[in-house]
């Protein structure tokens, strides 16, 4: 199904952005609001202009997806330099050394200001529909309110987590509201919360209604789910003013929060394909494919049409050059932690799918590429493939595959973190197993239950080991180890684990030195021997294969990359700065504490 881009109406010709990261006042429509928003048409034309601010260059598509979530202890940018941090640039976001005059981000048009530029049509949208809208009695109008209400709640939701405590615009800026200053985020958490309850009572569940056929429209089970997210980073942890603590409000106390996610992921579940039916690869597959048909794992995406969007360019698999699957020599940007591979149990179907240690040779064969081996501290994320897509990228940076916000795996696993912290894990085991189920065969399944059902705290620390495993390279890790207040002892784990790779010290000790390879007869995929512990150096010989000089050393994963992972202290820059140029407009209402 083809991708449809949508253009705004409103005078969503919003001029220029203030530093209070906000608009300047919005020049008067065009079509006066009570004819827009009495017009199912160009109402809706009006909410899917949302989604511009979204897709625009140095918004969702070339700033904050590529940036925010990287580095964690499953991700990190691949191929960092550590001889040239700090770097004001793209390094500095991604090792918690942001400074405000960054030069990735310091500009008038990046995800900040794109953020609350799309607040600002979805808060003009809310108010027209509301006012002249009849939603009460028109299904058509209460939807389109719905994915408002929900558009703003994503966009909010993410300049809390990238920025912290920021500004609160909930209603169209005026002459007076033009400046403000930061609220605390326990304020927009609140909202969000009462916003999104009531958004799933004005939207169907996928393939209730024409609309939520697609998953680029905004369904109830993504509401609910995102109201769950929502929940669980209200009721946990975040660097805030006064250091790394819960939130004080006993309105946002982690048995609400808790309880709120619970049910809000029972319901989902309860309306939702079986997870069981739903296989881990074929989300992907789906993905690359551009098929957007609600009803499988996706519960929501934002939408990029082809010539939009550079998800494989940054979380895809390295194609070095223009070959059999794409005129985009792109990929490999990200990647996963080179430990990450290892970790998983070797019959763990998401392993070889997640993590890939090659790319796609610059030399080519009567215009066909092939597998190389990559470098152990650059390997691919595989869960997006130019391979695996029907259509042949051409555009030069944008690949136009949609970005999935969330999936059905995420809200069984949120389901059962809160079930167990409510329950205990007993009740919450039953949410846990599917997740291992399409994974792991059913005798590894049910030994992993045992021992994690021994406790409240072993099921915690399954959640946090599986929710590495399910969702690397998708961007929830970092958010999720805040929240539990892990950030800085999984990253400095990460650091340990990968020095002991690099020097085959245990639990990698028995990993060969070398790996073994060569193309197989289909002349492209490349067979590798050595990446299984137990592997060994002399099996790999007798192979008669190729070899590297050498996969696993100091010098092929060095020192100063490792400690590149975080330059500055993690648990002090949770969050990016303000960037100057909104503080420098913001008639000093705002400032970096």
């Amino acid at each position: 199904m083809k991708k449809i881009v949508y253009i705004s109406l409103l005078s969503l010709s919003l001029t220029g952005l203030m530093s209070s990261c906000d608009l300047d006042a919005p020049s008067q429509s065009a079509l006066d609001s009570s004819v827009i928003f009495s017009t199912p048409s160009l109402a809706e034309a009006a909410v899917m202009g949302i989604h511009q601010s979204f897709g625009e260059t140095n918004s969702y598509r070339g700033r904050f997806l590529p940036y925010y979530g990287i580095n964690s202890d499953v991700e990190w940018i691949n191929n960092m330099e550590p001889t040239k941090m700090p770097d004001a640039g793209k390094y500095d976001l991604c090792t918690y050394a942001a400074t405000a005059t960054n030069t990735q981000m310091n500009t008038t048009n990046n995800a900040y200001a794109k953020f609350y530029e799309g607040i600002e049509r979805a808060n003009q949208a809310i108010v027209g529909l509301r006012n002249y809208g009849n939603v009460e009695t028109n299904a058509t109008m209460a939807q389109l309110l719905g994915e408002a209400l929900t558009l703003r709640a994503v966009l909010y939701l993410d300049l809390v987590k990238g920025w912290g405590d920021v500004p609160a615009r909930f209603e169209p800026i005026t002459t007076e509201t033009m400046y403000q200053g930061r609220a605390d985020r326990d304020v927009i958490y609140k909202q969000l919360l009462a916003d999104l309850e009531e958004a799933s009572n004005l939207v169907t569940w996928p393939n209730g209604s024409s609309v939520t056929q697609s998953v680029e429209r905004v369904n109830k089970a993504f509401v609910k789910g995102l109201r769950a997210r929502i929940a669980l980073y209200a009721g946990g942890y975040s660097q805030r003013t006064d250091g790394i603590r819960l939130s004080n409000d006993p309105e946002l106390s982690r048995t609400s929060m808790y309880t709120i996610a619970r049910d809000e992921c029972l319901d989902v579940i309860n309306h939702c394909p079986s997870l069981a039916n739903l296989a881990f690869k074929d989300n992907f597959l789906r993905l690359c494919q551009d098929i957007v048909s609600a009803g499988a794992e996706s519960l929501w995406e934002i939408p990029f049409s082809d010539g939009r969007g550079r998800v494989l360019y940054t979380f895809g698999v390295k194609h070095n050059a223009k070959d059999q699957y794409t005129q985009q020599a792109q990929g490999g940007v990200n990647g996963p932690l080179p430990y990450l591979f290892y970790d998983y149990d070797v019959e763990d179907i998401r392993r070889d799918i997640t993590c890939v240690p090659y790319d796609w040779s610059k030399e080519l064969v009567n215009g066909r590429s092939k597998q190389e081996l990559r470098s152990v501290k650059s390997w691919c994320f595989g869960k997006l493939r130019y391979e695996w897509m029907n259509r042949i990228v051409t555009s030069t940076n944008d690949d136009g595959v949609n970005w999935q916000y969330m999936r059905l795996a995420d809200v069984y696993l949120m389901a059962a973190e809160a079930i167990n912290e409510l329950e205990g894990p007993a009740n919450a085991a039953q949410y846990l197993k599917p997740i291992l189920d399409r994974a792991l065969p059913a005798a590894k399944v049910s030994a992993y239950m045992a021992s994690a059902t021994a406790s409240k705290d072993a099921f915690f620390n399954a959640i946090v080991d599986q929710r590495a495993f399910e969702f690397a390279g998708e961007s929830l890790r970092k958010a999720d180890l805040i929240r539990w207040n892990l950030l800085k002892v999984k990253l400095d784990e990460a650091k340990d684990k990968m020095m002991k790779l690099a020097r085959r010290e245990a639990p990698y000790n028995d990993l060969p030195e070398k790996l073994y390879y060569q193309t197989a007869e289909d002349g492209e995929t490349l067979m590798i021997y050595g990446l299984n512990h137990g592997d060994t150096d002399e099996a790999g010989e007798a192979l008669g294969y190729e070899s590297n000089t050498t996969w696993l050393s100091t010098e092929k994963l060095e020192d100063a990359l490792i400690n590149a992972l975080y330059t500055q202290n993690p648990d002090e820059n949770q969050v990016w700065p303000i960037w100057q140029t909104f503080i420098d407009s913001s008639n000093g209402m705002l400032s970096n504490d």
